[in-house]
């Protein structure tokens, strides 16, 4: 039979779950485990406060309760942000605990293993949970600031910063494995008349609907970064000149087949492209600058078209 159990475990209750330890201290909830509950705390305590990265964070708490509890799989999920992580492999007997802290929502954990945890077992386990609750909100908390610090506030997709860290990672990533890397610069026509004629805030949303309609023609390794007003950045690793001409095709065409509205008006946007291939030795600085002038060079040609060599 399986043992499914879930609890909501916040700060408040934490605490006083922490302050129960010592009553617990003599337990030994494990078969194989010579450490006490306040030696086990202790070491979480330690051990946690040296990362600030999710994975680390969890990697660290996982192993410190296999060896305590025996554990056989920890699973941590929060679908808002997109994180999920599995260590180990499930059990049969399972427990689960939503986390919150203040009303804020930090995400579930699901711990199995094969045998069923006893009562002692399930108390030790919420105490030490305790040991994880602070560190994993600093971790979200980073893991924000880092997010934020990296992306463009408007449309959310990455920006100079995360471009610039983001290409010399690649342009390394493709001289080592000597793969292609080709790169587009997209810059939306006639971008200046929209916000004349409707406005900054209809403006934004044709920013937004642009992005929206170029992820939708991006594999999920391909990156994307908004490096001015109205200009992007595409990253397509791995990737030949015959391919990357084929997505920036695909993207002018979706672009321009885009049905934006603002207040009963069907408003057209069109978009010019260059397309570039890294050549032998070329950096960053050069690969753009290609990139840059075959896109103004489809500007001068009619706008809506794309610039290769």
């Amino acid at each position: 039979m399986t043992l499914t159990q879930g609890n909501t475990i916040d700060f408040d209750s934490a605490r006083l779950k922490l302050s129960q330890a010592t009553s617990l201290a003599g337990t030994q909830p494990a078969q194989t485990s010579e450490l006490s509950l306040d030696a086990v705390k202790d070491r979480l305590t330690q051990q946690l406060q040296t990362s600030l990265e999710m994975d680390r964070i969890l990697e660290m708490f996982f192993q410190e309760l296999r060896s305590f509890l025996g554990l056989d799989c920890l699973e941590y999920r929060l679908d808002g942000n997109g994180l999920h992580q599995r260590i180990g492999q499930p059990g049969l007997h399972r427990c689960s605990y939503r986390m919150t802290h203040a009303g804020n929502f930090l995400g579930e954990i699901v711990f199995s293993r094969k045998k069923r945890f006893s009562e002692s077992q399930l108390l030790a386990l919420e105490t030490l949970l305790g040991n994880l609750l602070y560190p994993l909100r600093n971790a979200l908390l980073y893991r924000e600031a880092v997010f934020c610090a990296h992306s463009d506030s408007l449309t959310g997709v990455g920006n100079r910063l995360a471009m610039d860290r983001t290409i010399d990672r690649e342009i390394k990533l493709s001289i080592r494995h000597r793969s292609s890397l080709s790169a587009l610069v997209l810059d939306i026509d006639y971008f200046k008349q929209i916000n004349d004629q409707y406005g900054h805030a209809c403006g934004d949303e044709a920013l937004k609907a642009v992005v929206n309609c170029v992820r939708g023609c991006l594999r999920d390794v391909d990156e994307l970064f908004r490096t001015g007003g109205e200009e992007f950045v595409i990253l397509l690793s791995d990737t030949p000149a015959s391919d990357a001409r084929l997505v920036a095709e695909r993207i002018r065409s979706a672009i321009e087949g885009m049905q934006f509205q603002q207040h009963g008006d069907s408003i057209p946007i069109t978009a010019s492209l260059g397309v570039a291939t890294r050549q032998l030795d070329e950096g960053v600085r050069e690969l753009l600058e290609r990139c840059d002038k075959l896109m103004y060079s489809a500007k001068r040609s009619g706008r809506n078209r794309i610039g290769i060599q």
